[in-house]
């Protein structure tokens, strides 16, 4: 693997990293109630699984295992993208801290696609 290509993979990590933890404050900064309890166990699921399969599909043997992996990246940026719609609408007062993080998971779920593209 060229260098430049190992750079953007660590980038990658470091960018879904810390958007996991961009999950978890908003997780911490919602409401608690019965359906924000609900809501966040959803997304801190789906928002931080993105990074730990990305980290996973590193790791893998075979191009149909990275396929795998980072296919399982994407869906779970989509249901991502789907639970910080709902968050969203139960809570518009955080539409301010919601918006960037909505932006940031389709770019995610983009990179995940091209990448998906890339490795057939």
């Amino acid at each position: 693997m060229s260098n430049n290509q190992n750079n953007k993979k660590y980038d990658l990590e470091d960018r879904t990293l810390e958007f996991g933890k961009k999950i978890i404050h908003l997780a911490k900064d919602l409401p608690k109630n019965t359906i924000n309890f609900n809501l966040c166990d959803q997304v801190i699921r789906s928002g931080t699984s993105m990074g730990a399969n990305y980290r996973e599909a590193n790791e893998t043997e075979t191009k149909k295992d990275f396929s795998f992996r980072i296919r399982i990246c994407r869906k779970e940026g989509k249901e991502t993208i789907y639970w910080l719609q709902l968050i969203e609408e139960a809570n518009p007062e955080l539409k301010n801290k919601i918006t960037p993080l909505l932006q940031e998971t389709t770019e995610l779920v983009k990179i995940f696609a091209a990448i998906l593209e890339k490795s057939r």
